[in-house]
């Protein structure tokens, strides 16, 4: 996946991110739920698109 459209998507969420809690209201503990939630997967999707996530699933702690 070429980096632009990695950058573009980041821009994206965070901006829908910024919506979301700025404008909707809702309690602190399910927007916070929601934000650890959205960066989580986001944090996921990059670790994938950028071809490390077979690493991180694969690492062993103890040999």
């Amino acid at each position: 996946m070429p980096l632009i459209n990695i950058v573009i998507a980041l821009i994206v969420v965070g901006v829908a991110l910024w919506l979301i809690n700025t404008y909707i209201p809702m309690a602190g503990s399910i927007k916070t739920i929601l934000n650890v939630v959205i960066v989580v997967a986001v944090a996921i999707w990059v670790l994938q698109a950028v071809g490390m996530w077979g690493r991180v699933t694969n690492y062993k702690f103890l040999n």
